[in-house]
């Protein structure tokens, strides 16, 4: 491509495959050069001339398009954190699963004194700090839930038994003093609040998962 005409052809193509959103096929690039152009040999052209470089002129089917270099693109990843949102309730929630696992859906609204909203247990098993812990041998078997490797990641604790105890958390003011909040500690607790029929309200303020701490999970802290 010495000629100074087929120069300004090949410039052309290149800023048009450039521009593009989509990869453009031979007809859409024929359109819009010059009629008297060769196409597939300007395509080839600056295929050559692209090859060896951070961004390479690919074929896919019928259409061209500039991609990255395939060897290039482990090198290119880029890591996004992403900002998942617990609601007060779910706090709550996710403390009685920790402090009475393996637990039932039905034992956790016991504990809570209210219906559990739909998607909160679907919340917290996407947010990677639940997971099923088999069923309960009793009459309708309910799934059984506890915490995850992700949960003790992200509080710190190498174990279980690096939560805070009862005494624990009732020296340091963050227990609750309601009856139903002695049962985050003890599942054996015979007189638990009556459960409502209500769920938790959809709009409850939201905290961010990356400011939550030891004493938010306790979902007791006012």
């Amino acid at each position: 491509m010495s000629d100074e005409f087929d120069l300004e052809h090949l410039r052309l193509l290149e800023a048009l495959l450039f521009a593009s959103a989509q990869p453009l096929d031979e007809r859409d690039l024929a359109d819009k050069l010059p009629a008297d152009s060769d196409v597939p040999a300007l395509l080839a052209e600056l295929q050559s001339q692209y090859a060896g470089r951070g961004v390479n002129l690919v074929r896919r089917e019928a259409k061209w398009a500039f991609r990255t270099a395939p060897d290039l693109a482990g090198q290119l990843t880029i890591e996004q954190t992403q900002t998942r949102r617990l609601s007060r309730a779910a706090i709550e929630v996710l403390a009685i699963i920790a402090y009475n696992q393996p637990i039932t859906r039905a034992e956790i609204e016991e504990v809570r004194g209210v219906a559990l909203s739909k998607g909160t247990l679907d919340l917290l098993f996407q947010a990677g700090w639940i997971r099923p812990r088999g069923r309960r041998r009793t009459p309708g078997k309910p799934l059984q839930w506890g915490t995850s490797d992700g949960f003790l990641d992200h509080f710190g604790l190498e174990n279980l038994e690096d939560l805070p105890n009862l005494k624990e958390l009732k020296a340091a003011g963050l227990l609750d003093t309601r009856p139903a909040a002695d049962a985050y500690g003890n599942r054996a607790v015979d007189d638990l609040t009556p459960v409502d029929t209500a769920e938790d309200e959809d709009d409850e303020p939201e905290l961010d998962l990356s400011d939550v701490d030891d004493n938010d999970l306790l979902g007791l802290a006012e």
